[in-house]
């Protein structure tokens, strides 16, 4: 009797882009959102951070 096959792609991601890609991303959006955070904005500074925290650094670490 043979052995199934085992698959080694496992750690494909279908997401499009390099991880680089993802990081820089993450790294950009929360820089900006600190940098308007320091200039004063109330309200898009936090929805780049959270953009950055929430989704883009998640994305970066899955892919």
């Amino acid at each position: 009797m043979s052995k199934p096959e085992i698959s080694t792609t496992a750690g494909v991601s279908r997401l499009p882009g390099s991880r680089a890609l993802w990081w820089g991303l993450a790294a950009a959006a929360i820089l900006l959102g600190f940098a308007d955070l320091w200039r004063g904005g109330e309200t898009i500074a936090p929805l780049l951070l959270v953009l950055g925290y929430l989704v883009l650094v998640p994305i970066a670490i899955l892919k």
